[in-house]
């Protein structure tokens, strides 16, 4: 090889090597781009703190409510009863009617009380004549004022005989106390009944009573002339109750007082012997602090919560007064505006840096 081919050879060597060591330089400059960018989008989502959601206080309508049952009452029942012992001749009535006070019910046999007051007013008729005759001969001093005493006598005895035999009578009709709806028939035509024999029962049931009792602690919240809500198994309607008479006195063994509300029942919904479950409005607050109840930290000293400031966490020791579903009022410790930590409670710590997620 002459020395014009060495040289070519030697600077064909030189170019490759060249563009080895440039190809490996920019490859080397890309991965270390590379990994520089990697690094910064790793640093971009590296959080400053606990991630966290919270909440607003704001005030809002906090109603103090206590369930309790009770049970519906009849406004007017009684059971319907002879005071005679009698053969029933007719019942007037059928099962389950709906009557009107005064309407017959039952006819007892009355037909030798009928006799016997016929004869009665036979001789009432005669004692008058008697009596009529003896006054015009006592004024004409005919007679001896003894014959004329007894002549009137005998005719007021007569007359009230009469009278006493016309209220038997009408014991033999048995008639509705006042407008209500008849249960079951308990004795039929030619039946003989004894005295208070119960023939059957009569309610009132257009309005019913609503009884309850209420604990110690609230007697004197719950007053007569307020309004309650329950309702009933049978649906799902809510009713209104409004408190008529309360218990003059507590009960030994419960310690509740027994209150009872009125209720309109004009579609006969409401049953008596039903049993109520009634929602008692205690106190209503109108501008109360309330916050999730999660957001709570229980402790022996009581409650506390965290609230976000400056981006962390603060330990805010709280009273706490009435709860509801998922919520419950703050009465001391907080105000309105703060933002309360409502999750990853347990990675918190007084001063402990937050991110808020999300805040409501």
């Amino acid at each position: 090889m002459n020395d014009s081919n060495k040289q070519r050879l030697r600077t064909l060597v030189l170019s490759i090597a060249g563009y080895t060591l440039l190809a490996g330089f920019i490859a080397a400059c890309t991965s270390k781009a590379d990994d520089l960018k990697g690094e910064t989008k790793t640093a971009a989502v590296v959080p400053s703190g606990v991630p966290v959601d919270a909440v607003i206080v704001q005030p809002g309508i906090v109603r103090d409510e206590l369930e309790v049952t009770g049970t519906i009452v009849a406004n007017q029942q009684v059971d319907i009863a002879s005071e005679l012992t009698r053969k029933v001749v007719r019942v007037n009535v059928k099962e389950g009617s709906k009557v009107k006070r005064g309407t017959l019910l039952f006819q007892l046999d009355d037909s030798d009380l009928q006799a016997q007051l016929e004869r009665f007013r036979q001789q009432e008729k005669l004692a008058k004549l008697n009596e009529v005759r003896l006054k015009d001969l006592i004024e004409k001093e005919a007679i001896a004022q003894q014959d004329y005493d007894e002549a009137s006598t005998n005719l007021k005895v007569l007359q009230a005989q009469i009278l006493e035999l016309q209220v038997m009578i009408d014991k033999t009709r048995i008639v509705a106390p006042f407008d209500g709806q008849i249960g079951m028939i308990n004795t039929y035509p030619g039946a003989i009944v004894s005295v208070n024999t119960i023939l059957t029962n009569i309610e009132d049931n257009s309005v019913v009573k609503v009884e309850f009792s209420v604990p110690e602690k609230y007697t004197n919240i719950i007053q007569t002339g307020s309004e309650q809500t329950f309702t009933v198994i049978s649906d799902s309607k809510q009713y209104k109750t409004k408190v008529v008479a309360r218990g003059a006195s507590l009960s030994n063994d419960t310690r509740t007082l027994l209150v009872r509300g009125a209720t309109s029942n004009p579609e006969g919904k409401l049953l008596p012997g039903q049993s109520v479950r009634l929602t008692l409005s205690l106190n209503t607050s109108s501008s109360a602090l309330t916050v999730a109840s999660q957001a709570l930290i229980p402790s022996s000293n009581g409650y506390s919560v965290f609230v976000s400031r400056k981006n962390k966490a603060e330990a805010i020791p709280v009273v706490i007064g009435q709860r509801s579903t998922g919520s419950v009022e703050i009465t001391k410790g907080l105000n309105q505006g703060d933002t309360v930590i409502v999750s990853n409670l347990l990675r918190l710590g007084p001063g402990a840096p937050v991110q808020l997620v999300s805040v409501k």
